[in-house]
């Protein structure tokens, strides 16, 4: 990516998948972009209204929105720090695209807190047939999403297939809400 005269990266265009189910987040609640880069998902959700938690280890990619209000940066390294930086923590809004660390995969599902929604797409095996990731510790296995998410979550939507945009992939992806305490 190149950086314009103020140094920020262009963040991208959000994901149709986020797209789509982004409504479904509850109004006013936090969102949590998980593996943020230029931190395009959570870009949406603060346009939407959303304060919004940006992760990564490198965080230069939302450097610009430092110290803007209802925004939170949090410089991390998800595979290799011993401690979860969000630990107890429970979001209206989990988003997490293109990543996968299977030790945290667990953890990230359970950010969603009562009535909040698990957004998560991210490559899949057949994926090393069009390119990166070839690696099979970052290639999903085939329903590996929708089993980390069964019984904790209730699942809207799934998919597992090839899609040709924005570039050709074989990708996994789940829209799953936290299901709300009983009355």
């Amino acid at each position: 990516m190149s950086a314009d005269d103020s140094g920020h990266r262009p963040a991208g265009a959000p994901s149709p998948w986020v797209l789509r189910f982004a409504d479904r987040v509850p109004a006013g609640g936090t969102v949590v972009d998980i593996a943020c880069g230029g931190g395009r998902h959570g870009r949406l959700f603060r346009e939407r209204g959303h304060p919004v938690t940006f992760v990564d280890i490198d965080v230069s990619g939302v450097a610009d929105l430092q110290g803007a209000p209802g925004v939170e940066i949090v410089e991390a390294d998800l595979e290799g720090s011993a401690a979860w930086p969000l630990s107890g923590r429970r979001f209206a809004g989990v988003v997490a695209t293109r990543y996968l660390w299977r030790p945290i995969l667990t953890g990230i599902i359970d950010l969603a807190g009562p009535g909040g929604l698990l957004l998560y797409e991210t490559f899949a095996r057949g994926n090393e047939a069009y390119g990166r990731p070839r690696n099979p510790d970052f290639l999903l296995e085939p329903g590996e999403l929708f089993e980390a998410v069964r019984g904790r979550l209730e699942v809207m939507a799934y998919e597992q297939r090839a899609v040709a945009l924005p570039k050709p992939a074989v990708i996994q992806r789940i829209a799953a809400l936290c299901p709300l305490p009983p009355a």
